[in-house]
């Protein structure tokens, strides 16, 4: 037996049950299983156990809603290349490219081996972000741009290395990693748990629901404690509400960058609206001090979820008007169809996650292929999906989305009625020597969050995965053979998040 089998509303998984194999075996099975799209590999990572580094891989087989978990090992010091599943499988790129910073690992073949975060516990300390090897390209007709690593504005630091004909892009490669924060280590270096429920809401600040339901959720599978019926819906409506006020954030972003003013400042005001919706349930505009392990401060009283519904209901109506606007601008129309174009096999290919890979075709969405919260229980999730690819199709992803996420606030409010909400549990004993994980869909995509426990019932390890860490290649797939004055709404049309990336 290769894999523990399980899924997404499961409990923590011991230790002791999940396999330990040779990587031959894991090789070639994932060498053959990950040709089939209804497989997927959520997380990969190493973590050192006594004088051995374990590595654990967390497989999705979407069809079948199940979780499929494996391990290997190997002497800390083994000086042995393992074979490489990027060299077959591109979409594995970040989780080698991340084994082999942190723990001088070798992958045999490994076509993109660079640095992936420049973490501050990596072991190659000669690895700097001032000799970052950026692929280059001679001809006498080719230009290099720099963009960054320090923007205009208020953005997070990145750089950006264009490789031009003229203006055309010939390639474009992304190096991140400026603002590494060590939040992984953080979560370990402290027992305290409302501290680690605060770190959850700080990994994305534009995501501090999902990641912070993600933390929960993940500790309440560590410490037997299932939230109940009404507080997953609670969590299922605060995180349709901040998929809303991103959306509908990017839409204004989008219009902007194409002088659509009338969309941009329309946009604005909705999403004011929407994120106003949240502060005055929870007291802050991006959800933070709602979501918290085993219970909830701010229940969702009458009072407020009339008041949610009352303005989702307007902001729905507002927005789809805003939407045929959009539709019915040709100047708008011309500027985003067939640009920054990312084929559904090129997604598919480099492991494409989220919003951004439905825009091309791709079938990957957690609220579907592994429920979790009020998904596929009060909810019967329809995943919305486009085919083009392109800026057009990514704003309309979003459009749709915002419509969709209005739809199930109201349905999950409309026959709710309040019960009592248990207080947060921040004390209770977690299983040791044990795995948990939790997946679900961000308004971006996919999230996973893994937390393995010591012998004390401590977490020893605590992974994360925000769904820029796969999507960021993707940008860099979409200006390819496009203007570079096209860059800024390829950009705006994912809106990828550095501190996401930056752990």
């Amino acid at each position: 037996m290769i894999y523990h089998i399980t899924d997404n509303r499961a409990s923590a998984v011991a230790l002791k049950d999940i396999p330990e194999v040779d990587y031959a075996a894991i090789y070639n099975d994932l060498k053959e299983r990950l040709c089939d799209e209804h497989y997927h590999v959520a997380h990969y990572f190493a973590t050192p156990e006594s004088s051995r580094l374990k590595f654990y891989i967390v497989l999705l087989d979407d069809k079948e809603q199940r979780v499929m978990l494996t391990s290997f090992a190997m002497e800390y010091y083994e000086e042995v290349a393992l074979p490489s599943l990027t060299a077959i499988h591109p979409a594995l790129h970040v989780f080698e490219r991340e084994i082999a910073e942190l723990y001088n690992v070798e992958f045999d073949s490994m076509p993109w081996n660079k640095p992936l975060r420049f973490p501050f516990n990596r072991r190659n300390r000669n690895s700097t972000m001032d000799n970052y090897p950026f692929y280059s390209i001679d001809g006498d007709s080719l230009h290099e741009v720099n963009v960054g690593p320090i923007h205009a504005g208020i953005i997070e630091p990145g750089a950006f290395r264009f490789v031009c004909n003229g203006e055309n892009v010939l390639h474009l490669e992304i190096a991140l990693g400026y603002q590494h924060r060590g939040v992984e280590h953080e979560f370990t270096s402290t027992d305290n748990r409302l501290r680690q429920t605060l770190l959850a809401e700080g990994i994305a600040g534009d995501s501090a629901v999902s990641h912070a339901t993600a933390y929960a959720a993940t500790i309440e599978k560590l410490c037997g404690k299932s939230a109940d019926s009404n507080l997953w819906v609670e969590r299922t409506v605060a995180l349709e509400l901040e998929r809303m006020a991103m959306h509908i954030a990017d839409t204004g972003a989008l219009s902007m960058d194409v002088a659509y003013q009338l969309g941009q400042v329309a946009s604005e005001a909705l999403r004011t609206m929407t994120i106003n919706t949240t502060q005055a349930w929870c007291g802050n505009r991006f959800g933070k001090g709602l979501i918290r392990p085993c219970g909830s401060n701010k229940p969702l009283t009458a009072e407020k979820a009339a008041m949610i519904r009352e303005n989702v209901s307007e902001i729905r109506h507002r927005y789809s008007e805003v939407v045929d606007d959009i539709k019915s601008s040709p100047t708008l129309l011309s500027r985003f169809e067939q640009c920054g174009i990312v084929p559904k096999a090129e997604m598919q290919r480099i492991g494409g996650v989220g919003m951004a890979a439905r825009a091309s075709g791709v079938k990957r969405d957690i609220r579907l292929s592994h429920p979790y919260a009020a998904y596929g229980s009060q909810i019967e999730h329809n995943s919305i999906r486009q085919s083009d690819g392109d800026v057009m199709s990514r704003l309309m992803m979003r459009c749709s989305e915002v419509l969709q996420s209005a739809d199930y606030i109201e349905q999950l409010l409309a026959s709710y009625k309040p019960t009592e909400i248990s207080r947060p549990d921040y004390e209770a004993a977690l299983a040791p020597e044990s795995l948990a994980f939790s997946l679900l869909e961000g308004w971006r995509g996919e999230i996973c969050h893994v937390a393995i426990t010591d012998a004390e019932g401590k977490i020893a390890t605590y992974k994360v995965k925000d769904p820029s860490l796969h999507n960021w290649l993707a940008l860099a797939i979409a200006v390819r053979s496009e203007g570079i004055s096209d860059f800024p709404i390829c950009n705006k049309s994912f809106n990828l998040s550095y501190c996401g990336h930056d752990l």
